[in-house]
């Protein structure tokens, strides 16, 4: 028959606003756990962890000791797992993943520390040699606080932060490619050349600092 021609039939496109959507969602709970853990390490490290007494001539004092004194682990790694997660954006592919990696790894391991440093003595112990003035001195009455368990689970959010970066990582977008394509200066557009034989068309090349004459 004349006249029929073929039309083709459209192909559905994939559904790309669901994997969007959850990579913003994965995205989100990673900013979100890894900020958190870190602030609630960094501020719990602060709070005091360990107390007793230390004897003096005539009694004792109450000595004590805050997380920075017991172990300097945990508040250093939080700072390592934040600028990773500041980092994870920054890279691409593999580089992602080691940034990732080490995410995990920082929460990790300030959570060991943490918890290492719930039934360390040696802080106070050299706190009350101190005071007391005599380096044979030890804590009596040792007690720890709960905040040692405070930083272990904020270093647990860190450790999840970084899980989440390994699992959903290649999903996220990269403050590179972002800035490739935003901020990329476009290719200068020429002016159209024009007829030399016109002197305005010559009067404007001239003052465009082109030689009129040279494709001529």
């Amino acid at each position: 028959m004349e006249g029929v021609t073929a039309v083709p039939v459209p192909q559905p496109r994939a559904a790309r606003p669901a994997a969007s959507s959850g990579g913003r969602r994965s995205l989100a709970v990673a900013l979100l756990l890894g900020a958190l853990g870190a602030t609630v390490v960094l501020l719990s490290t602060g709070q005091i962890w360990a107390e007793g007494t230390a004897a003096v001539a005539g009694g004792t004092v109450p000595v004590e000791a805050d997380g920075g004194t017991v172990t300097g682990v945990p508040t250093a790694l939080a700072i390592v797992g934040l600028a990773a997660l500041v980092a994870v954006f920054a890279v691409r592919r593999t580089g992602r993943l080691l940034v990732a990696g080490l995410l995990a790894l920082s929460g990790a391991g300030a959570a060991l520390a943490a918890l290492l440093g719930a039934s360390d003595s040696t802080a106070l112990d050299a706190e009350a040699a101190r005071v007391s003035g005599n380096t044979a001195s030890a804590v009596a009455g040792l007690t720890h606080t709960a905040w040692p368990y405070v930083t272990a689970a904020g270093a647990l959010l860190i450790l999840l932060a970084g899980l989440f970066a390994l699992r959903f990582g290649r999903t996220w977008p990269a403050m590179g490619g972002r800035y490739e394509r935003a901020g990329a200066p476009r290719a200068a557009r020429r002016p159209a050349a024009g007829d030399p034989d016109r002197p305005e068309d010559l009067w404007k090349a001239l003052d465009r600092g082109e030689d009129p004459t040279r494709d001529a």
